[in-house]
């Protein structure tokens, strides 16, 4: 009895073996689509990169793809429709213009919560972190213009006491 537990005990870390030299050998396999994108300056045709901006409340889903006309869509409206205010599509298009491109991509954008301003700046966001992962060569570009940074800044919470986060009411001597 005592040879039959030795045998499955060999058996059982011969199969350990096999399992981590498997393992070994998928890890030394170079990833090919599921890996990180690396300078292509091309998207197969019907495919999109899609990345997230955020900015105070304020969500934006954005979608970038190669076509040949150049539209830019948020909620299903044009940017002229969405943010009427010129400064706004200015912040946009700001994006473009670091990159130096101009009448490339179909962008489209989902957003939600937030003003317009912050909607704004979400959407600019989401689009420079798709075009670096459309070319990694723009990053300098985009880092210096300061497009790669998340604002964080958010309202700060109101507390008990008081009217506002820190406005405290008005003292009264008597």
């Amino acid at each position: 009895m005592i040879m039959a537990d030795e045998t499955k005990t060999t058996e059982s870390t011969e199969e350990k073996d096999v399992a981590t030299t498997d393992t070994v050998a998928v890890a030394d396999t170079p990833k090919s689509e599921d890996g990180p994108r690396v300078s292509t300056s091309s998207l197969p045709k019907g495919r999109y990169i899609e990345t997230v901006g955020r900015r105070k409340t304020a969500i934006a889903r954005v979608r970038i793809s190669e076509s040949g006309r150049s539209a830019i869509s948020i909620n299903g409206s044009s940017l002229n429709d969405y943010f009427p205010i010129e400064s706004l599509q200015k912040t946009i298009h700001d994006t473009l213009r670091v990159a130096n491109i101009t009448q490339k991509f179909s962008i489209s954008a989902k957003v939600s919560g937030g003003g317009i301003t912050s909607q704004a700046e979400a959407v600019r966001l989401g689009i420079a972190r798709a075009l670096i992962e459309y070319d990694l060569e723009l990053r300098d570009d985009l880092k210096k213009a300061g497009f790669l940074k998340r604002d964080s800044r958010i309202k700060e919470r109101k507390k008990p006491g008081l009217k506002k986060a820190r406005k405290r009411p008005q003292w009264s001597k008597r």
